[in-house]
């Protein structure tokens, strides 16, 4: 264990030691060596040092400030850098100031799991996405580390609270950071809270793209970021844990290109297709070859320009009545299942937008869209 991050065992009786105001430049530097950009906190607080003059009375962009390429503090995680020079600059300026690990850059994806006293929200909040019937006893529920043990629970896993494979580090208040790498290039977004945007589980926030987490050894008022038990090292991300983030929207839109206009060849050929109910096989196969034409090739081909198009044909023929909407769907899932397995999530949200956009413009037998 590196002698800058050793600390009495959390759960140990012994009194937490105080750092010395030598020790967080050294945690500091520790830090940038594992690559993780660091920035000063305020001597005792969770925010960062204050921006300077210029930067208080002046709003701009922190891309744009002048500040950062001259290797000043403003702007709190922005700031944040491997630099090891600049960082102990900083910390000799402000020995006491804090350590703020800027998530994004370093590939972290940071459990925040709280134990704030607070009433418990609707059970929609408890777990976004996931419904709770009225008859589960909610008794002893209480704070995040039981909502994220329900959540594991769900899923046949242990809690994250528990992982002894990766770093954790107990917080001043009694809560918990679970520290884990992103181990691909996609950028995991934050959140705070329950919110109905974007939310994991209640009293849980993810630390990841746009925000910091504090760095073990950190002192406050209130106490100080202490690691628990031995492991120094985030673990990968469990891949259940990266399904359920990417489920409750922690992953940015996937870039959809805008339907375009279907062939005119194209509308001839479907509207020559037309007729009974008895046709809709014939109906399908004419609008999907397309898209089955690119399983011929393993990667590209023009997969999500031809699903894309195939689905805004068919949100045009279920918009005129041709065929149901779930006829629509299945096909355009199966066929897309069958020509780039493992893309299921991809091509749902491929195939939810085209058919939203052909649903605006029907398709009718006797003119095209009109």
């Amino acid at each position: 264990m590196p002698a800058e991050l050793r600390f009495p065992r959390s759960d140990s009786r012994q009194p937490a030691l105080k750092p010395s105001v030598a020790e967080p430049l050294a945690a500091a530097l520790w830090c940038a060596r594992q690559g993780w950009p660091v920035h000063p906190l305020a001597p005792g607080h969770k925010t960062p040092v204050a921006n300077c003059r210029q930067c208080r009375e002046t709003k701009h962009e922190p891309r744009d400030c002048p500040c950062l390429p001259a290797g000043r503090w403003c702007h709190g995680f922005h700031a944040a850098t491997l630099d090891q020079q600049r960082i102990t600059q900083w910390w000799r300026a402000q020995p006491a100031s804090g350590i703020g690990v800027a998530c994004g850059p370093a590939g972290l994806i940071v459990l925040d799991i709280d134990a704030h006293p607070a009433p418990l929200p609707d059970r929609d909040r408890l777990l976004p996405g996931i419904a709770i019937d009225d008859h589960v006893d909610l008794t002893g529920m209480a704070n995040g580390f039981h909502t994220i043990a329900v959540l594991a629970a769900l899923r046949g896993r242990p809690s994250p609270a528990n992982d002894t494979s990766t770093l954790r580090v107990r917080t001043p208040s009694g809560g918990l950071h679970v520290w884990y790498r992103a181990e691909d290039s996609r950028r995991w977004q934050s959140s705070v809270g329950s919110t109905p945007g974007r939310a994991l589980a209640w009293q849980v926030d993810i630390r990841a793209h746009g925000s910091y987490i504090i760095a073990p050894g950190t002192t406050t008022t209130s106490g100080s970021y202490t690691p628990v038990g031995d492991v120094r090292q985030p673990a990968a991300l469990p891949q259940w844990l990266a399904q359920e983030l990417e489920r409750t929207g922690h992953l940015p839109a996937a870039h959809i290109p805008a339907p375009r206009p279907v062939p005119p060849r194209a509308q001839q050929a479907v509207l020559a297709a037309g007729g009974g109910r008895e046709r809709t096989a014939r109906l399908l196969n004419t609008v999907l070859a397309p898209v089955e034409a690119c399983g011929q090739v393993a990667e590209g081909a023009g997969f999500t320009d031809a699903l894309n198009r195939a689905a805004y044909t068919l949100g045009g023929l279920v918009a005129a009545g041709r065929l149901t909407q779930d006829e629509a769907v299945r096909a355009l899932s199966e066929t897309a299942s069958a020509v780039r397995p493992g893309q299921e999530r991809r091509a749902e949200q491929i195939i939810r937008s085209g058919l939203a956009a052909g649903l605006k413009r029907p398709l009718h037998t006797s003119g095209g869209r009109p």
